[in-house]
């Protein structure tokens, strides 16, 4: 499958006119090479492929990256690139700007030879499309998160710390096989739920609370990413109304996804429910993100996204969601594949209102 993706960078290169491009994002490096080690960086031609790096990685990167023809280093990167582009006669060579830093650029361009041209280049739209490989990942990655999920419901309670709820959610996604948390694991419990990135924190949680967890695994490099809030004991009327408020809006999210169209145009079907409903104040972040070796990926569905129109296998997020400072914070999250005849969602833990049936810790 690697094979596909040079030839797709290649035509790259071709259209940039471009003799060669400097890859250094990991996650790029890693799509294009298989190479996943911490330390790497690759050089590629129109019939030429290398990957740079250390004596710490050789054998992994022999195994992983078997396209590949491997440059060690010592010391200085940017010094083996140089000799390399120097006896090859490179003129234009396209660079990552988001991932280099000025510091890094300004090495590069102090050691290349004087006629080698540096040219800002964006690789990340190779990336957009998930090929079967890909989508295979992020559908194990999706079950883990499932699995999960299915777990913590048995084991919440009141008076357990939040902090607690995430080492358990990324315990059991370890032990499911994940490679480890797809980001900082989202914990938030009444009042803190009207924190959107409310990572978990001391505060124990409360008979009758929303408790908004919002968590992934990676598999493999990919990521899933999946949020649900559940309320601990039985919702009062007010909250049965909000949280089928959210859902409502969810729903016509992913419904509303298919080729072709526009994340502004998603983003509206979902917060327009919303706002009708006099919330739209509270709903501050866009609808969803796509996701694969990175968490957070273009295209976004969000009213920002006025350009990047969805195609048939993206993987994207759906998740809106009301934060209402001082009282509570609801949202709903699920991994969603785009396909021809819409949406696939991926993520299969029930998103209809659970209530915990629990006591306190103490209680017989």
């Amino acid at each position: 499958m690697n094979e596909l993706r040079l030839q797709r960078l290649r035509q790259h290169l071709v259209a940039a006119g471009l003799d060669a491009v400097w890859v250094t994002n990991p996650q790029n490096r890693r799509y294009l090479s298989g190479f996943s080690g911490s330390a790497g960086m690759l050089l590629l031609t129109t019939d030429t492929q290398q990957l740079f790096t250390d004596f710490r990685y050789q054998e992994q990167a022999v195994a992983e990256a078997p396209l590949y023809e491997l440059c060690l280093y010592k010391g200085i990167a940017a010094k083996a690139l140089t000799e390399v582009i120097t006896s090859s006669g490179i003129r234009r060579l396209g660079f990552e700007s988001k991932h280099c830093t000025v510091a890094a650029y300004k090495e590069l361009q102090a050691l290349l030879p004087v006629e080698c041209e540096l040219i800002d280049t964006e690789l990340e739209p190779l990336r957009f499309v998930k090929d079967e490989e890909e989508l295979k990942a992020i559908r194990e990655a999706v079950r883990i998160a499932d699995a999960a999920f299915a777990h913590i419901l048995s084991y919440l309670r009141p008076g357990l710390e939040e902090r607690q709820v995430a080492a358990e959610l990324e315990q059991r996604m370890r032990c499911l096989g994940s490679e480890r948390p797809a980001f900082d694991t989202i914990v938030a419990s009444g009042v803190r739920g009207a924190l959107p990135h409310g990572v978990a924190s001391e505060k124990k949680l409360a008979l009758g609370e929303w408790v908004t967890m919002d968590f992934g695994a990676v598999y493999r490099g990919y990521h899933s990413d999946i949020t649900r809030t559940v309320c601990l004991g039985p919702a009062t009327d007010q909250q049965k109304e909000a949280y089928a408020l959210v859902l409502a809006a969810q729903k016509a999210g992913v419904a509303a996804i298919r080729p072709g169209r526009l994340g502004c145009e998603i983003d509206a079907v979902a917060r327009d429910i919303l706002t009708a409903a006099g919330y739209g104040d509270y709903f501050g972040h866009g609808l969803g993100h796509s996701l694969g070796l990175a968490i957070h990926e273009e295209p976004r569905l969000s009213s920002l996204n006025t350009q990047q129109a969805l195609q048939e296998n993206m993987v994207v997020t759906v998740e809106p969601g009301i934060y209402l400072p001082g009282q509570y914070g609801i949202r709903i999250e699920d991994t969603v594949r785009v396909s021809d005849a819409g949406a696939v969602i991926l993520t299969e833990s029930d998103k209809e209102l659970i209530e915990i049936a629990c006591k306190m810790e103490d209680e017989p």
